[in-house]
């Protein structure tokens, strides 16, 4: 019985240092201490302390372990791992890692994420906001731009110019408005929620355009031509990557340069001939500076030793012989300005290059560094805007809306899908905040960036399908009061740009999340081919060996959470969130134990199972989107009238997360995941999807007037002026509310129940019995043809709906 005492104390000893991740020679003197004490008791003999002397000198004399250990383990894993290409190694390089790599470590600290600071808008950040923005807001007719003009009107590309629209991201020394990422992402919400195209406009200049590029990689001669350009609006910029051949996979562009001599504004000059051919470039039918890249050559070694010098970005103004702005695209009825941009060997000086010559080859890094940050800003910032207008009005609608007698959001069948909107629409808010908030640290988050341009994206799209279906007629009908229908005929297109969703998820989260958050990984790669072979060993044998027990570490903690529910983890609060962050203790762990059991048993091999990558990105993404929303309830200051919001989208973010986990244990690598299962699962799932009641309070939030309500909603337009259809819904819908009471007056003194309908008829009965004043008659007439206004939907003349034909045609018909 002593001898079942002291392994069992040897086992929790050893476990607890792995679990509290001790250093190895700690560990070390523990299990002598506990040797010593079996010794003392006479339960252990020689044999078992020769065994312990065998394993542990070994491991802690580090020049043995470094040439018998280390070294045959490095050799074996250059056979297992290829060699990075330079441009797999710039990916993984770029940008940086921040609470990410928090997460996929297994061991979150809490403390660090609430203390990231609360996201502020400056005193002209927010007059923008109430001024020009609103001002914007008011003057565009979403039904005009989509179906009339089939662009925004030029006083409202006049006025983005006149106002800095365009110049958010350019710093103030160059007439620049130099607003934060959180700024930014404010005005981009508010715009969508009004226009995709007004947004997409917007948005493109301010981070997918050239200025960020020049910003950070410019040479002064080009910041102090071009900046102020851009800011002032005189310049229209577009930047083009993807071609016909290469999407998603932008490292194959076949666009290409030669380095060569020729003549340029009457002198002969060392430049390159460009050769393109780009499509799905937004701004490019407007643009008058074309952000361009291409693969350089240099077959006559002009630059150098090298032939080919790799991607590279440069700036070539459009109005320049044999550049030629092709005619637009037709992207689902959505009147962004988008096309494609050619030429065919166009000689420009080097000094085009962003950078100058000496950033000849260096245009991957700046595109993955730079325009990470943008698609951490706009994509996600259009969604959640979206989502929150959509929410809110949704709300409005459904109260506004009856059948059965009953406001159809009182049905539960509505419930469900409404939650959806209004859980998500807190979600994305906070999420969009909590990664602007990483940009506007200095952070440059590629991994956040892909996981949010991800999930936002395909939860926006899901959201404006649950809005289509609860509005029915009134969305499928386009016209002046439709506001969903463009956006639902839009959300695909998010979907498809700045990387397509499908690769975005199976490829590019996981891809870089494993090697950039993981806090070996990428040590044990960069020292396996280090050109110094000694120093490569040492940090080789550091990183190892540190792995090593760091997978140990996660195992152990991993299935001491299973077997416990992760009831003795920490969490920061003792309220309704504490079993949220306890459970993510617990996913955290079984992310980084699977991330280590999958490079093992995959090797090189894991990123072409994208299935498996996808599903363990899935795990990462879902933690970050629960961060985010925690952290959103903490900042405002846990107001627990927004708690079913918050359990809404905690539960289904870790629901969703489960989902993956279970998918990823059912297909796990040479069969593990059933031994796996019994770790991480040993008594079942443990996460439960959001219930039927908290569904019922997320959707009663939405159709009731509260503090809550309008959090969900706030920053959006919700002016009742002549084009904002919203806006006057919203303005019906608290009429409907004051309305109600009165209805009931005058059933009450007539005896009998009227139809909540003809609520002016309902003011005439009113006012015969004497029971209603000027101003209740007032408000029921009010509150009836704005009820009208919201259940009705547009009609048309028929010549109102036909193809206008282009003046061309029209003469040709005529003749």
């Amino acid at each position: 019985m002593t001898t079942l005492l002291w392994i069992i104390a040897m086992i929790f000893v050893l476990g607890a240092m792995a679990y509290l991740r001790v250093s190895l020679l700690s560990t070390t003197i523990a299990a002598a201490i506990v040797l010593v004490v079996g010794s003392t008791l006479d339960i252990i003999g020689v044999i078992t302390w020769i065994v312990f002397l065998v394993i542990a000198l070994p491991l802690n004399i580090k020049s043995f372990r470094q040439n018998f250990i280390s070294r045959p383990l490095l050799k074996v894993y250059r056979g297992i791992m290829p060699e990075m290409s330079s441009t797999e190694k710039e990916a993984i390089e770029a940008g940086t890692t921040w609470w990410e790599a928090d997460l996929f470590a297994g061991n979150p600290n809490w403390s660090k994420l609430h203390n990231y600071p609360k996201a502020r808008l400056t005193a002209d950040e927010q007059a923008f906001l109430d001024g020009p923005v609103e001002e914007v807001c008011k003057m565009t007719n979403q039904h005009q731009v989509s179906h009339q003009l089939g662009d925004l009107p030029p006083e409202i590309w006049q006025f983005l110019k006149d106002h800095g629209f365009f110049a958010m991201i350019i710093k103030k020394k160059f007439g620049g408005l130099e607003y934060s990422a959180y700024a930014q992402s404010c005005v981009l919400q508010k715009l969508a929620g009004v226009s995709s195209e007004l947004a997409s406009t917007v948005g493109v200049p301010n981070s997918l355009g050239p200025g960020e590029l020049l910003q950070h990689y410019g040479t002064k001669e080009q910041q102090d031509h071009y900046l102020p350009r851009l800011a002032k609006g005189i310049d229209v910029p577009c930047f083009a990557l993807t071609s016909p051949e290469a999407g998603s996979d932008a490292g194959s562009i076949p666009d290409f340069g030669v380095v060569c001599k020729g003549e340029f504004q009457g002198e002969e000059v060392l430049g390159m001939k460009l050769t393109w051919n780009k499509r799905y470039i937004t701004l490019a039918p407007v643009a008058t500076v074309l952000g361009l890249a291409f693969k350089l050559r240099d077959p006559e070694h002009l630059l150098g030793d090298k032939e080919e010098l790799g991607i590279t970005c440069a700036l070539i103004p459009t109005d320049i012989p044999g550049v030629e702005t092709g005619r637009r695209h037709f992207p689902l009825n959505c009147m962004f300005q988008n096309g494609p941009t050619r030429g065919n060997e166009v000689f420009v000086p080097l000094s085009f290059i962003i950078g100058g010559p000496e950033m000849a080859g260096q245009g991957w890094r700046m595109l993955v560094e730079c325009l990470s940050v943008g698609r951490g800003i706009t994509l996600p910032s259009n969604s959640a805007g979206g989502v929150k207008t959509a929410a809110v009005a949704t709300g409005a609608y459904a109260r506004i809306r009856r059948q059965f007698k009953l406001p159809i959001g009182k049905l539960e069948g509505i419930e469900e899908p409404m939650a959806r909107i209004g859980g998500n629409a807190y979600l994305m808010d906070a999420v969009a905040t909590l990664t602007t908030t990483a940009i506007d640290l200095g952070e440059k988050p590629s991994v956040i960036s892909a996981i949010v341009k991800y999930h936002l994206t395909d939860r926006m799209q899901k959201c404006i399908i649950d809005a289509m279906d609860i509005h029915g007629g009134k969305g499928v009908c386009l016209g002046p009061n439709n506001y969903l229908g463009r956006g639902y005929q839009a959300a695909p297109i998010a979907i498809t740009v700045e990387g397509a969703n499908i690769l975005t998820r199976s490829m590019i989260i996981y891809g870089q999340g494993a090697i950039r958050c993981h806090p070996y990984v990428l040590a044990e790669m960069e020292s396996a081919f280090d050109t110094d072979a000694n120093r490569g060993l040492a940090n080789f044998d550091s990183a190892i060996f540190g792995h090593i027990g760091f997978a140990t570490s996660n195992f152990i903690r991993s299935f001491w959470m299973g077997v416990t529910s992760s009831y003795f983890t920490n969490s920061p609060y003792s309220d309704k969130t504490k079993r949220y962050y306890q459970q993510m203790n617990r996913f955290s762990a079984n992310l980084a134990l699977l991330s280590d059991l999958a490079m093992a048993t995959l090797g090189g091999n894991l990123k072409r199972k994208e299935r498996i990558s996808a599903r363990l990105g899935d795990l990462l993404s879902q933690l970050y989107l629960t961060s985010a929303t925690l952290k959103r309830y903490e900042d405002d200051g846990r107001l627990t009238e927004d708690l079913p919001l918050v359990q809404w989208a905690v539960e289904d973010s870790l629901y969703k997360l489960q989902d993956s986990l279970d998918d990823l244990l059912n297909n796990f690598p040479m069969g593990l995941g059933i031994a796996l299962r019994a770790v991480i699962f040993p008594f079942g799932r443990p996460i439960k999807r959001p219930s039927d009641v908290l569904d019922h309070k997320v959707a009663k939030i939405m159709q009731t007037p509260c503090a809550s309500r309008d959090r969900l909603g706030k920053g959006q337009f919700w002016t009742a002026s002549e084009f904002n259809p919203v806006g006057i819904q919203e303005q019906t819908f608290k009429d409907i509310l004051a309305a109600e009471p009165l209805y009931d007056k005058v059933c009450k003194a007539a005896g009998k129940r009227l139809p909540f309908m003809w609520l002016d008829k309902v003011a005439a009965e009113g006012k015969a019995l004497g029971v209603l004043s000027d101003s209740e008659i007032a408000l029921l007439e009010r509150a009836e043809i704005g009820r009208l206004k919201s259940i009705n939907v547009d009609d048309f003349d028929t010549n109102e709906l036909q193809a206008q034909l282009a003046p061309k045609a029209k003469q040709e018909k005529a003749a």
